[in-house]
């Protein structure tokens, strides 16, 4: 499927004092992040043990639209959604990835009552697909800023933020998710070692 990008807004036409709706394009689900191998690393016998709060996204990725930017216009990707809302999708991604690379920390998800002294916050600042102009291939943008506090004064070990990209093969709406799939991934590698280092110290 090549894409086009929609407008937010619809339009409805009304004659002779009827609605006429048009009948909507189907929509194709797509997913990222899954399918990440689980535990093929050692672990320490005791990891340090850190929970993850709830992840920020911003108000134009969040939900199961794909964003795409051209220039100084933003658009969503026509035909298109994401299984699950990005957000969430995102969080079960990083849940995996730490999973399946850490060794000296392990992650606690919010429905957990586990005890810890350290917490993970994670605000993403861009996700989105960057266009130079209409029907060009788009480069896959995802960048986050990451955060230690310790627990119960809630106060900032670290923070640094990280920024990935990285291009379609082509402007297709498969490729465009296998370019989110690739740099959601490559992101979650750089948090989870980053956690791992600033959580030791």
């Amino acid at each position: 499927m090549f894409v086009r990008l929609s407008a937010v807004t619809a339009a409805v036409a009304v004659l002779g004092g009827c609605s006429l709706l048009a009948t909507p394009d189907p929509v194709q689900l797509y997913r990222f992040g899954a399918g990440a191998e689980v535990g093929n690393g050692p672990v320490l016998a005791e990891p340090i043990q850190v929970a993850l709060r709830r992840i920020e996204f911003p108000d134009a990725s969040k939900g199961d639209r794909m964003l795409g930017i051209t220039g100084t216009e933003a658009a969503y990707i026509a035909g298109a959604r994401w299984v699950s809302p990005a957000e969430d999708l995102y969080a079960q991604s990083l849940q995996e990835s730490f999973l399946s690379q850490a060794s000296r920390v392990r992650l606690i998800g919010r429905r957990e009552l586990t005890p810890t002294t350290r917490t993970l916050d994670i605000d993403v600042r861009t996700f989105e697909a960057r266009y130079e102009q209409a029907g060009t291939v788009p480069l896959i943008v995802i960048s986050a800023t990451a955060r230690m506090l310790r627990l119960p004064e809630r106060t900032v070990v670290s923070e640094r933020t990280f920024t990935v990209s990285q291009p379609a093969s082509e402007n297709r709406v498969s490729s465009i998710v296998a370019a989110f799939d690739i740099a959601s991934r490559d992101l979650n590698t750089l948090i989870v070692d980053w956690t791992e280092v600033t959580a030791a110290r």
